[in-house]
């Protein structure tokens, strides 16, 4: 019996991410895109329209699932220090089976800055996480747990601005040992 064709995209989707995660948009060809997946280019073409349509639902199946797992953690009734050192903390020791750094932050530099289409998936992505923070750090505020004299939105951006630079030198080989030391100074920011 054959499988359905919803299960051949979610793995092209899925094998995209990981191209373009590691590569960028530009740096992935139609070429690996069909060693990757198993696909023939017609098929690709056939099935996602565009090497850019692909892109955009691997940058969205990324998005929802790396948010999603933000905002567990964020909603968590952890101590606000521990939920933002695992946000940080993913940044050092990222899953071994993943590409290093974020397609977020790579697309964000790559593609954002001339498509406006892709800044603002970027932008409401972003808006969610930091408004979901801000509330976890207002409560932290209100609980006593941190000083009440920081801004919580303030804090919030702060943390993700943390996130993508670590995100960043992880992809650019920074030690381990240097990663975890801009995380602890981080979390003496509150």
């Amino acid at each position: 019996m054959a499988r359905p064709r919803t299960f051949y995209e979610d793995h092209a989707v899925a094998a995209a991410m990981n191209l373009f995660w590691t590569h960028g948009y530009e740096g992935t060809s139609t070429q690996d895109l069909c060693e990757a997946t198993g696909l023939g280019r017609s098929s690709i073409y056939n099935t996602f329209s565009s090497k850019r349509d692909l892109f955009d639902r691997a940058l969205r199946q990324y998005m929802e699932t790396k948010t999603a797992a933000q905002l567990d953690l964020i909603q968590s009734e952890l101590p606000i220090r521990e939920r933002v050192r695992r946000i940080l903390w993913d940044a050092v020791e990222p899953d071994p089976a993943e590409p290093l750094g974020c397609l977020v932050v790579n697309s964000l530099v790559e593609l954002a800055p001339h498509d406006r289409e892709v800044a603002d998936a970027l932008d409401r992505d972003h808006a969610v996480k930091i408004a979901a923070l801000t509330t976890a750090f207002r409560a932290a505020q209100a609980s006593g747990e941190i000083d009440a004299g920081h801004d919580p939105a303030a804090l919030a951006d702060y943390v993700y601005v943390v996130l993508s630079g670590l995100r960043v030198s992880a992809r650019g080989g920074a030690s381990r040992a240097a990663q975890e030391a801009v995380v602890t100074a981080a979390l003496r920011t509150f």
